[in-house]
């Protein structure tokens, strides 16, 4: 609920394009864009595949640049309730140049935690917003202007199918299932809850003064709960179980292309604001694209600057994961995150240093003696 569903994760049978012209054209892909004779790719037309955050944002960001975008919106199943917190509300209402995105929300002022077993309930600040994704996309869907982007020069992959030479790389494989609950009139509904049991975890999150989102990965049951069962006067049924688990594409990008957004990697729920990361992903995303420089700097530039953030993920996962109970559900999950940050430090080691920097939506080079 605080990240990605099913469809964005690569379940099966959540892939569903609205034309069969869009699988035609990947074959067309993984010929035209690794036969290297691109190397000198400037952007000009942009073609963007998605429906979402990632997708609009870098929609917006380019045809505010004066590129020529169309953008291939995808059917899927939409996550009922995700949180956004304010540093991601304010860095998406500078995106899309808007004041009022997040007006007349739900709003979480608190957390509450008991993480670990017999820990007590911990309550934390927290300030963020609760709105479903599909009202979200309404909010921000762009108005783009009309210039013809055919025969693009780019394309943005914020939702699958991807390209026949990217390939899953799953470190977990740990289940989420969301249900509609109905909270008790004791319950305080500016608070989220968050507990871990012995082989896995709940997530609640009000979305109303009366109702939310529950949120069960891998085997927790309302039955072994102590903080949030108290709080549900009476939950619905499960939906459909999607993914939990971190997971990211190899590669990330090509000549022409790149990956963003949960097409490109998902994170785990227990961690952090996937909107946010997503959000950012794109403006990187559309900043490699508009940038000067030779194709292959930019590139690495981006694979790093993912894969880095990738491996951050992983690491607080690690931390979550390893003090959250001690039985082998939790073990089996935490060794696919070390395996993960493995990999992952692997591939970064292949990498040069940092040659570029944003600085807001533009990215530029960093002179050789400011370079780490």
């Amino acid at each position: 609920l605080v990240r990605a569903p099913a469809s964005h994760a690569g379940g099966p049978g959540f892939e569903s394009l609205r034309t069969h012209h869009s699988f035609q054209l990947l074959a067309h892909f993984s010929v035209r864009y690794n036969d290297g004779f691109m190397s000198d790719l400037h952007a000009s037309r942009v073609s963007i595949r998605g429906t979402g955050v990632a997708a609009f944002c870098s929609a917006v960001l380019l045809n505010r640049a004066g590129v020529a975008v169309t953008l291939e919106e995808f059917d899927r199943p939409r996550v009922p309730a995700i949180m956004i917190g304010e540093a991601s509300q304010r860095l998406i209402e500078d995106v899309f140049e808007q004041a009022n995105v997040f007006e007349g929300l739900h709003r979480i002022t608190k957390r509450v935690v008991a993480w670990g077993p017999d820990v007590e309930p911990k309550p934390l600040p927290h300030s963020a917003v609760v709105i479903s994704e599909a009202e979200l996309a309404e909010r921000l869907r762009p108005g783009l202007s009309g210039a013809d982007a055919s025969d693009p020069s780019w394309t943005i992959f914020a939702s699958r199918p991807l390209p026949p030479v990217a390939v899953d790389r799953r470190f977990g494989s740990r289940l989420a299932r969301a249900a509609l609950v109905q909270l008790k009139k004791e319950s305080d509904a500016s608070s989220c809850w968050i507990e871990s049991l012995e082989n896995g975890w709940l997530f609640l999150i009000p979305n109303s003064a009366s109702e939310g989102y529950l949120l069960s990965v891998g085997y927790a049951s309302l039955e072994q709960s102590r903080l949030i069962a108290p709080q549900i006067d009476s939950a619905g049924a499960d939906a459909a179980g999607f993914p939990a688990y971190p997971r990211i594409i190899d590669p990330l990008c090509s000549a022409g292309w790149l990956a963003c957004g949960t097409a490109a990697m998902a994170f785990d729920p227990i961690c952090g604001d996937g909107t946010g990361n997503a959000v950012r992903e794109a403006i990187l995303a559309a900043a490699v694209i508009r940038a000067d420089g030779p194709i292959d700097d930019r590139l690495d530039h981006y694979r790093m600057r993912l894969l880095a953030g990738f491996l951050r993920h992983l690491d607080q996962c690690r931390q979550f994961y390893s003090t959250g109970h001690s039985t082998d559900w939790w073990r089996a999950e935490l060794e696919e995150i070390r395996k993960g940050i493995e990999w992952c430090q692997a591939q970064l080691g292949a990498y040069r240093e940092f040659r570029y920097q944003l600085r807001g939506f533009e990215l530029e080079p960093i002179s050789p003696a400011a370079r780490v």
